[in-house]
């Protein structure tokens, strides 16, 4: 089964992801010249991303779509399993967003430019100024429904495993007073792990948790060390349940 698995990546998969991914690439830099860069940075990454799993054989389980309302802006946290993450949430969350990336991400031709064309942050954690910049990027588009979605492991797992919070997104949810949704992901990390290049058909599935909110009681770094601390145990706890 895996060998013609394999056959399939190569002369069905391959092209065809290609194809789809510079046309979608493409609408979205057009789309998004002519304005409404909320309706060009969304929907056709999200319907690409589903055409994506759906075109890898890798069913898709999403749970928790009750928690969320579509008309509230939210810092989405999520754990980073592998690069199926990224169809995952775009084509299953079911919320307007932008992604924080990183700054490398820009440089990926076609691709790079259509995810600046589509407004999704970069961070440019080389310095101080770099880092003030982007979140200054990111509280502009955090409104009226916009949302945004970090993972805050930074990079991928290398073993499967989730890994220590960065404190940035929940720094940047404390500045703009926006809930934090925390995002279990499983599957990914089974379908193409760090490192390789080939597919495995594996299950994906997206955990939407109930929204933690601010709390204004507390001091800024009481806050942020919650938050960060709270989003941690609820999607690893969501991990363990379901090994």
């Amino acid at each position: 089964m895996r060998f013609f698995y394999l056959i399939y990546q190569i002369f069905v998969f391959l092209p065809i992801f290609l194809v789809v991914t510079i046309l979608t690439a493409i609408i979205v830099i057009i789309g998004s010249s002519f304005g409404n860069g909320s309706f060009w940075g969304y929907y056709p990454g999200k319907y690409w991303s589903k055409f994506v799993c759906i075109l890898s054989l890798c069913p898709v389980t999403v749970k928790g779509k009750e928690n969320i309302d579509p008309s509230v802006s939210y810092m989405f946290v999520a754990n980073h399993q592998g690069a199926y993450d990224i169809f995952l949430i775009y084509g299953y969350l079911n919320h307007n967003f932008k992604w924080m990336m990183k700054k490398g991400l820009r440089t990926i031709p076609i691709v790079g430019k259509a995810c600046e064309s589509a407004g999704h942050i970069f961070v440019d954690d080389s310095g101080a100024k770099g880092i003030l910049k982007s979140i200054r990027q990111a509280k502009k588009v955090l409104c009226n429904g916009m949302s945004m979605v970090v993972f805050p492991e930074g990079s991928r797992t290398l073993d499967g495993n989730i890994h220590r919070f960065k404190k940035g997104a929940f720094q940047l949810a404390k500045d703009v007073n926006l809930p934090v949704v925390p995002l279990t992901i499983e599957g990914p990390y089974k379908v193409m792990r760090r490192g390789t290049l080939w597919l495995n058909p594996h299950r994906l599935t997206l955990t939407i948790h109930k929204p933690i909110q601010i709390n204004d009681t507390l001091s800024t770094d009481e806050e942020i060390e919650r938050l960060k601390k709270e989003s941690f145990e609820i999607i690893s706890s969501s991990l363990k349940k379901n090994e």
